[in-house]
């Protein structure tokens, strides 16, 4: 993807590399078994859509995204356009968008974690929430959602089970996918 791009063309773009994934696995289903349909969903479309998922992610456009995806797998498991394909997620074991975004998201802030500091470092005081990260302190929006204060605040709602393998990052990726998938 060229960086000069603004947020709608690069959402355009991915929208329509998406379109033909779609196309290319309907095209393809007939032929071929619901694992090949899964890996051709993993390496054209999770790899379109995982790129820089960190930085746009959030923005209100992804939920076209989210269309393209759902109808993606609903194709790979036989399921109508009325019926929900939550289970159908749970049981190909792929993450939703929005899953996939904290999952990135989460995993970067585990790679960084030295920029982040814990409640524990900044004050002696022995609290319930001494784990949590702490959330730098601004009113500002872009601030809000800027990854600092956004990595902070989903890594603080992870459950305690799941944060404790933050310095193994391998069970620490496979306990979190686990989790989001269901």
């Amino acid at each position: 993807m060229d960086i000069s791009l603004s947020w709608k063309d690069h959402i355009a773009a991915l929208t329509s590399k998406l379109n033909k994934a779609c196309y290319a696995i309907r095209s393809m289903k007939p032929l071929l078994s619901t694992d090949i349909l899964r890996m051709i969903c993993f390496s054209y479309a999770h790899s379109v859509m995982s790129y820089g998922i960190i930085f746009w992610g959030n923005k209100h456009s992804n939920k076209n995204i989210f269309k393209i995806q759902k109808r993606i797998i609903r194709i790979i498991a036989n399921i109508g356009n009325g019926e929900s394909c939550r289970q159908a997620f749970k049981e190909l074991q792929i993450l939703t968008l929005p899953s996939q975004y904290i999952f990135s998201f989460l995993i970067s802030v585990n790679k960084n974690r030295e920029i982040f500091y814990k409640n524990s470092e900044i004050h002696d005081c022995n609290t319930h929430f001494k784990d949590n990260l702490h959330l730098p302190s601004s009113r500002l929006t872009m601030v809000q959602r800027g990854v600092l204060f956004s990595g902070s605040k989903i890594y603080s709602h992870l459950p305690s089970n799941i944060r404790e393998w933050t310095y193994d990052n391998k069970l620490f990726k496979l306990k979190l996918k686990r989790y989001l998938n269901e």
